[in-house]
């Protein structure tokens, strides 16, 4: 197995690499962030524009500190309710959601 684990590396750092270059156009600038089990902060840095994401767990309190709009949804796949967050703007600590897309085209 350690045989195999050099070049694996260097794959998945070459391919982390090359999504970074050719996404950081197609990037929302900043910071999401949001509280997750137990009150865990999570967050991530310049997320793409236009993907939906369900989160894999419990998340609430949305935090956009992006420069652009980001809509959360109370169920999976970017359905149900929708709450549009400003950039610099937060949902309430206790508002729960299940999944994320940003700049919303």
């Amino acid at each position: 197995m350690r045989l195999y684990r050099r070049p694996l590396a260097a794959v998945l750092g070459g391919l982390a690499l090359a999504l970074t270059a050719a996404g950081s156009a197609l990037a929302v600038d900043g910071t999401f962030a949001w509280t997750g089990p137990e009150g865990k902060a999570y967050s991530i840095q310049n997320p793409p524009d236009d993907k939906c994401f369900d989160m894999a767990q419990e998340a609430r309190g949305a935090r956009n500190a992006t420069k652009k709009t980001l809509v959360v949804y109370t169920e999976k796949r970017c359905k149900g309710k929708a709450t549009r967050i400003a950039p610099g703007k937060s949902a309430a600590g206790s508002a729960r959601f299940a999944s994320v897309i940003f700049n919303p085209r």
